[in-house]
């Protein structure tokens, strides 16, 4: 059994940043679900960034550069407990198929100025 580990942290504010110059980053990056799950926060941009953490965590997962497939295939979804959840889509579940891999763990976590994520696949 393969096992890969993949982290990444993302500045809140110059993420929030990014997003606020380009208008069309929202839609290009995030699904609606994880959209409409954090403009019902309280702090959307630290949501977002985590979730845009956790899908560049999985592309080191996967091995495979910006580009190589959609931030959109890469989805970080809420389980009906509450913890993330990670569902691939496109170009990212063919990589991970390729690659073996099928059991995806992912954690994120913040404060006010961080965000970050740890992915685990099997």
């Amino acid at each position: 059994m393969s096992t890969a580990i993949g982290l990444d942290m993302v500045d809140v504010q110059r993420f929030a940043d990014v997003l606020e110059r380009r208008s069309g980053m929202r839609t290009r990056l995030f699904t609606e679900a994880e959209l409409s799950y954090a403009m019902g926060t309280v702090d959307p941009d630290t949501r977002l960034a985590a979730r845009f953490a956790a899908k560049e965590a999985v592309m080191k997962v996967l091995g495979i550069g910006l580009g190589a497939c959609r931030f959109r295939d890469i989805e970080v979804a809420r389980h009906p407990g509450g913890r993330p959840e990670l569902v691939l889509r496109g170009l990212a579940a063919e990589r991970a198929a390729a690659a073996g891999l099928s059991d995806w763990q992912v954690t994120l976590t913040h404060t006010d100025s961080v965000a970050a994520a740890m992915v685990l696949a099997q």
